[in-house]
């Protein structure tokens, strides 16, 4: 290799060296989200046949969102692009609103399920009249949500869905496809295996709704490509750290792995690592497909160390005040209100780079 390197090179080397080690940190040594891009918008088709919710069926009080005291819970600390993101567009949102900034309580359960329903019984007890809340896991929260519907405040929950009752427990759920996210990775494995490989899956956290059905998804896809066949799963708790550790060691155990699908861009993140460390190339020796959107991910697909992306848009600010003030207004809310997630790959990542967190 020539000893004078082309600035370009050197910059694709920066920007490389930044995706995956995340030279721009936020708290416990996570890369920072980036970018301003779309906000999350329901999809052109929702779930059919499913209830709606009106404020008269509750029987709450109206309140009016822009100068009523609204509390946001986030299940966990904001250490990776997605919670990062999710937090700041609730916040700029109210802003943007005019939302005093002494109305919008924000609290973190810090991946303890004890801490958020603490958490928001306490936001209850400092006089909330809305709620928007990230659950941790589909289950657990019921106790939180009781203390909610006793004090008739309406709950808008985002990203993971529960198991309790909309309508009754909580107003509505924001969030992705799941199961589809999981059709479309594997359809993107697919393609980019040629329909033939090993796949080692990195599981996200036990528990919610979006491991389930991200898995499910994405085998379910792969029954009609006897070429592929999953040869190992283990989670890695949506963690990239624990990603790394984990790929590592399928890598031992399964030397003959040649592709990974990872239910979050931290994983896959971790897993581009401990393939470099066995001395393999990701993208090429061992395919990555991965689920999220995230700035890095996407500027590894940009530098051909990765190979598809399918978005999990966190920017749930705009539309979760947006069916606030629906609810409240009196119009009919549907259970369950499906975004519209972006996707990307080698031919589009470049182009698209900007809408990525």
């Amino acid at each position: 290799m020539s000893v004078h390197k082309t600035a370009a090179g050197v910059a694709m080397a920066a920007a490389l060296a930044a995706a995956v080690s995340g030279c721009s940190k936020s708290e416990s040594g996570s890369t920072a989200a980036s970018g301003t891009g779309p906000a999350a918008s329901a999809a052109a088709v929702q779930p059919g046949g499913q209830q709606t919710c009106t404020i008269e069926q509750t029987g709450y009080p109206r309140i009016d969102p822009k100068t009523a005291k609204i509390g946001f819970s986030q299940s966990e600390k904001e250490a990776n692009p997605f919670r990062i993101t999710e937090t700041d567009s609730i916040r700029d949102q109210a802003a943007k609103l005019g939302i005093p900034a002494g109305n919008l309580l924000i609290t973190n359960a810090q991946s303890d399920l004890d801490k958020q329903v603490g958490d928001i019984k306490s936001m209850l007890d400092q006089g909330v009249q809305a709620l928007i809340v990230a659950p941790l896991n589909s289950d657990g929260l019921q106790p939180a949500l009781d203390a909610a519907r006793a004090k008739k405040v309406p709950v808008i929950t985002i990203d993971r869905q529960v198991t309790s009752r909309p309508c009754t427990d909580y107003v509505t759920f924001i969030g992705s496809d799941f199961v589809h996210q999981g059709e479309r990775a594997a359809d993107q494995m697919v393609r980019v295996t040629g329909g033939r490989g090993k796949i080692a899956i990195l599981l996200g956290s036990s528990g919610n709704n979006v491991t389930t059905d991200r898995t499910k998804g994405f085998k379910d896809k792969l029954t009609a490509t006897p070429g592929l066949a999953v040869v190992a799963e283990q989670t890695g708790d949506f963690d990239r750290s624990k990603g790394q550790s984990v790929m590592e060691q399928l890598l031992q155990s399964h030397p003959d792995i040649t592709a990974v699908y990872a239910e979050n861009d931290e994983m896959g993140i971790g897993a581009v690592n401990a393939i470099r460390g066995a001395g393999k190339q990701p993208g090429k020796d061992i395919k990555i497909v991965s689920v999220d959107g995230t700035r890095n991910a996407v500027q590894l697909i940009v530098s051909g160390d990765y190979n598809a992306d399918i978005e999990s848009n966190p920017r749930f600010g705009p539309l979760a005040f947006q069916t606030l003030q629906q609810f409240e207004d009196g119009r009919p809310v549907p259970a369950t209100v499906i975004i519209s997630d972006n996707e990307y790959d080698e031919t589009t990542a470049a182009a698209k780079i900007g809408d990525a967190y």
